[in-house]
């Protein structure tokens, strides 16, 4: 697939697909789940997930130089790297967790370090995650009428445990998740690390590893299953915009921006959907200042629409942000000025694409590319960020809307293969037909840096304008 693979389907035609996949929807019944039940759901995340324990996890523990990797945590109080490494039906930890990966393979130079067995999985506390983790409970059995059930670990005995499971294995690394960077990589609370040394003792204790990178790279790194899924899922965001910004649902000189707003929450509502942030919906109007519309202005012809909406599905988000136009008796396309506006957000797009790479930091990704943005004499900004199991997800920040000269720490992380995410950025251009008033064009579109390096689009992205046309009067 072509790293620069646009959407050729017009934009009209892309809003009745949307309304093609979801027969229910003529008929005024409730949509069909586009991604199955809930349990179907479910099931795939579980196979997600064991599949990335046995594939992903030991090749990262062997880049890393670690091998035994813990990770207490108590109930509410979760490390971020919790959703990475637990089953769908695990909301939260028990009253304490540790997770316990050991590399029982590690100085056998000769075992593949993609080789699953070679990762001991271990919960102490917890459950076994559908077989994912062997489990330890206490020896304590609890007696009732109608038999008898081991109790769970409970406070120090825990710590004791883990201090049998460090003694024989001997491991010369002990990874921790602890950093003064990476949110994603902190997740160790000041209690748990203070319990966990005082038990385990000085020889343990001097074998920590603060290694930021494997956590980071653990929730960000993504499988094969995943990415065809993603693909399907930006597909349901671009269908469901092309509809937004359409006269289905707009009426110019009667619609609002709240009201899309509203629309977008319930159409997912009704698809079993979520969303990790409450959409954005605005609008560049002709002679006036985006402040002077007011917080829910009504879209008028000749306005140009701009939306930031997500959807949460199956544990993974989208981010995407597209542009609109509302045409004026006579049109049939947007104003030449604004066709190139949009072309010269598409180019900063191409830009990015061709500096992101594997090994690369943000910060080098950014510097290179707004460098080649102004050598072409267009004004804009960077402000990519990674994506998948959050919304702004683990790794390299791609410039943020205030630091366009790179971003300390979080920009000095690097890029690697299986890696998503949103390319948030926006130009500004001169519109001739508005008398040379700027006009700017926030894009954003989510793509992957697939297993061979290369980025493309998890989708498509959007290179024409969705047209809201005047309604035919019956």
């Amino acid at each position: 697939m072509s790293s620069r693979r646009r959407l050729r389907l017009p934009l009209a035609a892309l809003a009745l697909l949307g309304a093609a996949s979801d027969p229910s929807a003529a008929q005024g019944a409730a949509p069909m789940r586009p991604f199955g039940t809930q349990r179907e759901q479910a099931e795939t995340q579980q196979r997600w997930l064991k599949r990335r324990m046995e594939t992903i996890l030991p090749a990262l523990m062997r880049r890393h130089g670690v091998d035994l990797w813990v990770i207490p945590m108590r109930e509410y109080n979760e490390d971020p790297v919790f959703s990475s490494i637990v089953s769908p039906t695990t909301f939260a930890a028990r009253r304490r967790t540790i997770y316990v990966f050991f590399d029982k393979c590690a100085a056998a130079a000769t075992v593949d370090p993609g080789d699953g067995s070679c990762i001991e999985r271990l919960a102490l506390g917890g459950t076994s995650q559908g077989g994912v983790y062997k489990e330890y409970r206490a020896t304590k059995v609890i007696e009732n009428p109608v038999g008898g059930r081991q109790a769970e670990l409970w406070g120090d005995t825990q710590w004791l445990l883990l201090k049998e499971v460090v003694e024989a294995r001997n491991p010369k690394v002990i990874a921790i998740n602890v950093s003064r960077t990476h949110a994603f990589s902190d997740g160790l609370t000041a209690g748990e690390l203070e319990g966990m040394s005082l038990m385990l003792g000085k020889k343990w204790v001097d074998r920590f590893k603060r290694a930021e990178a494997l956590p980071l790279e653990l929730i960000a790194a993504r499988l094969p299953e995943e990415e065809e899924f993603y693909g399907r899922l930006t597909r349901q965001v671009h269908e469901l915009i092309a509809r937004m910004f359409s006269n289905e649902v707009i009426t110019p000189g009667k619609t609002t921006t709240q009201e899309l707003v509203w629309w977008w929450r319930q159409q997912l509502n009704d698809r079993g959907l979520e969303t990790w942030f409450q959409p954005s919906i605005a609008i560049q109007r002709k002679g006036s200042l985006p402040e002077l519309l007011g917080g829910d202005p009504v879209i008028e012809a000749g306005d140009v629409l701009w939306c930031d909406v997500g959807i949460t599905a199956l544990g993974l988000n989208t981010d995407t942000q597209h542009n609109g136009y509302v045409l004026k008796d006579g049109e049939t396309e947007a104003p030449p000025g604004l066709r190139k506006a949009l072309a010269s957000s598409n180019r900063l797009q191409d830009l990015l694409f061709d500096e992101t790479r594997p090994g690369r930091s943000g910060n080098e990704i950014l510097r290179a590319t707004l460098t080649r943005l102004k050598g072409e004499g267009i004004m804009g900004t960077m402000y990519s960020h990674p994506i998948g199991k959050h919304g702004h997800g683990a790794g390299p920040i791609i410039g943020l809307w205030d630091y366009q000269d790179g971003v300390p720490g979080r920009g000095d992380a690097t890029v690697i293969p299986s890696m998503w995410f949103s390319s948030e950025l926006q130009t500004t251009s001169p519109v001739p037909e508005w008398g040379g008033q700027p006009v700017r064009v926030a894009q954003e579109e989510d793509f992957i840096v697939g297993a061979d390096g290369k980025p493309r689009w998890a989708f498509a992205r959007q290179s024409e304008f969705h047209l809201v046309r005047p309604r035919v009067q019956p």
